[in-house]
């Protein structure tokens, strides 16, 4: 994938519906691709995390390990596609955080890194765009917790 699929995968993206041109050069520019192969891991429940992702094709489950007295496994958050994204408190707290669940690919799938810490930085020199994005980190965050307590209906 080259800089102009990474650009045509973030404006088709909901997460950035609507960011300008200028932003969304800013943001490509410091974007990497990885590659995960069916039953990868993107990220696991308990790591660090500091970076926003967004699926450029593939599936990913969205899955949180439980332990609620004999019973123990995980339940799936959510099931994301192609444009959904992942992550976010780092990027809006400023600082690495332990990732409340797993992202597990259920087929070959690409994905979109997003710096968190350059991303926050272009937020906090540009003040509209700050809060162009913290807006659309807050939509990601209520999606997020909608689905956690759905999953928690079916345990």
């Amino acid at each position: 994938m080259q800089n102009p699929d990474i650009r045509d995968t973030l404006q088709s993206c909901g997460f950035l519906k609507n960011i300008s041109p200028a932003h969304l050069e800013t943001i490509s520019a410091f974007c990497d691709i990885d590659q995960y192969a069916a039953g990868e891991y993107i990220f696991r429940q308990g790591d660090f995390g500091d970076d926003l992702f967004i699926i450029a094709d593939g599936y990913v489950f969205l899955e949180r390990a439980m332990d609620i007295g004999s019973h123990k496994g995980s339940v799936v958050i959510d099931a994301l596609g192609k444009g959904r994204t992942l992550g976010c408190w780092s990027t809006l707290l400023g600082e690495p955080h332990v990732l409340m669940s797993s992202a597990n690919c259920q087929k070959d799938s690409t994905v979109i890194r997003i710096k968190g810490s350059q991303l926050r930085k272009c937020m906090l020199e540009d003040t509209p765009f700050g809060f162009f994005m913290l807006e659309r980190l807050s939509f990601l965050l209520r999606e997020r917790i909608q689905a956690a307590y759905g999953a928690m209906d079916k345990i």
